[in-house]
C-alpha cells in the first residue's frame, strides 16, 4: 500500500498537537486542508485514525501510522545528514517508552549524550513498556522483556538495583520484632501503581510465600523516596536514589544483603536501528556506568 506522506505528516501533527487547528498552524495550512488530508488517508486505509476529542487521540491504526510517519522522517533526516544536506522536519519527536525509575536515575544523561533527537517519552512499568512497541505506538523502549520483540533489535543494558528502605522511626514502629509476615501484613508499603510488583515480589522472596501488603499508591520515583523518608511507608527504591539518605541515616535498609535487581533491555524498531545508533551507544554507555553488569 502506498501512502500520501503529506497526509501522514498531517496525521502526525494532529496527534502531536492535539487538535486540527494547532496542526494547521504548525504545517502552514488551513484547518479544512488538514481535515481533508486525514479524511483521504482514512478512506485509503479503511479505518478511523483520529478520535475527534479534546485533545485528539490516535486509534490503534492511527498510532501505528503515526509511528511509521515518524520513522520515515527519522530515516530522511539521517540520509540528509549523511549526504551533507539540510535535514527536514527536525522538530519531529522520537517516541520512546521508559520506566520511571530509569528516567529518574540514568536515562536523562543518556538522552543528553545522544543529542540530535527530540524526545516524547511515555512512562510505563518495565514489565509493560514493551507493549507500546508491540502496538506500534513507540519506536524504542527500555523494558524488562529480554527476548527481541518481532521486528526489533534488543540490547541488554544491565540490571537496576533496588533496596527496601524506610525511615528509622518507621522501622522502630512496625518492625521492632523483625521482618515477620505479621509485621509486613500490617506495615503500609509504597507502590508506584497497580502494575508495580517489586514490593510484593521482594516480600514473597523474603518470606517464602505470598502475603497481602497494605499499600499507598504513589506514581513518582522521587516522591517515593520522600515518602519513605517521612515515614509514610516502606518501599523498594533504586539504590542510586537513596544512597545519600542511607549514608546520612535518614533511611535504613530493611534487609541488608537482600537487594533486588531488575534486568533492563533496550528494544528498538529494526528498520530505524541504524538511524538510532547514536542513541543506542549513549544508552549503553550510561547503563554501563549506572547499572549492574554481568561479570
Amino acid at each position: 500500500m502506498k501512502f500520501d506522506y503529506d497526509a501522514l505528516a498531517a496525521l502526525a501533527s494532529v496527534l502531536r498537537t492535539g487538535s486540527f487547528d494547532a496542526a494547521a498552524t504548525a504545517l502552514g495550512l488551513t484547518q479544512p486542508a488538514v481535515s481533508l488530508r486525514i479524511k483521504r488517508l482514512e478512506d485509503r486505509v479503511g479505518s478511523i485514525l483520529v478520535t475527534r476529542a479534546r485533545p485528539c487521540m490516535a486509534t490503534p491504526t492511527g498510532a501505528r501510522l503515526m509511528r511509521h510517519a515518524e520513522e520515515v522522517g527519522l530515516l530522511e533526516q539521517t540520509l540528509a545528514r549523511d549526504l551533507g544536506a539540510l535535514p527536514g522536519e527536525a522538530d519531529r519527536p522520537l517516541r520512546l517508552a521508559v520506566n520511571a525509575d530509569s528516567l529518574a536515575t540514568w536515562v536523562l544523561p543518556a538522552l543528553t549524550e545522544g543529542q540530535g533527537f527530540l524526545f516524547e517519552l511515555t512512562l510505563d512499568d518495565q514489565d509493560h513498556s514493551a507493549d507500546w512497541l508491540k502496538r506500534g505506538e513507540v519506536s524504542g523502549a527500555i523494558t524488562s522483556h529480554g527476548a527481541p520483540i518481532p521486528g526489533c533489535d534488543a540490547t541488554a543494558l544491565g540490571a537496576l538495583p533496588y533496596v527496601a528502605t524506610c525511615s528509622p522511626a518507621f522501622r522502630a514502629r512496625w518492625f521492632a520484632d523483625g521482618l515477620t509476615a505479621e509485621a509486613l501484613s500490617h506495615a503500609p508499603c509504597l507502590t508506584f501503581n497497580r502494575k508495580d510488583t517489586l514490593q510484593a515480589a521482594w516480600a514473597e522472596r523474603l518470606l517464602g510465600r505470598r502475603i497481602a501488603l497494605p499499600t499507598h499508591f504513589l506514581p513518582s520515583s522521587h516522591d517515593f523516596v520522600t515518602a519513605a523518608r517521612l515515614g509514610l511507608g516502606w518501599g523498594m527504591n533504586p539504590r542510586a536514589l537513596v544512597e545519600a539518605d542511607l549514608a546520612a541515616g535518614h533511611l535504613v535498609d530493611l534487609a541488608p544483603g537482600q537487594t533486588q535487581s531488575t534486568p533492563l533491555t533496550w528494544q528498538v524498531a529494526r528498520q530505524i536501528a541504524l538511524a538510532l545508533a547514536p542513541l543506542t551507544r549513549a544508552l549503553r554507555h550510561q547503563a554501563a556506568a549506572h547499572l549492574l553488569q554481568n561479570s
